[in-house]
């Protein structure tokens, strides 16, 4: 338990922070999988637009570190290379 003013003050920031890292979090892994489902439907206007949300949403997670620069760059490689697949 927290007895100083300046520790109660930090656990009310990380309590905010964290809720806004896991809304962040869920919203990127959200874009994610729209990617792989517009793949599978084989739509390729979906497939454009959330590609584009997916990566512009890992950029700004890694920006405020909620996640790691490789998990992004890893992941909108990965994402590319079976859009590349699927339009081949």
């Amino acid at each position: 338990m927290a007895h100083s003013a300046q520790a109660k003050k930090r656990v009310r920031q990380n309590e905010v922070r964290n809720l806004a890292n896991t809304k962040l979090r869920s919203e990127v892994r959200t874009y994610m999988k729209n990617v792989d489902k517009a793949i599978e439907a084989g739509d390729k206007e979906a497939i454009a637009k959330n590609f584009k949300l997916a990566m512009a949403g890992l950029h700004k997670a890694v920006s405020k570190n909620v996640f790691k620069k490789g998990f992004a760059s890893r992941n909108i490689s990965r994402m590319a290379a079976s859009i590349k697949k699927a339009n081949a």
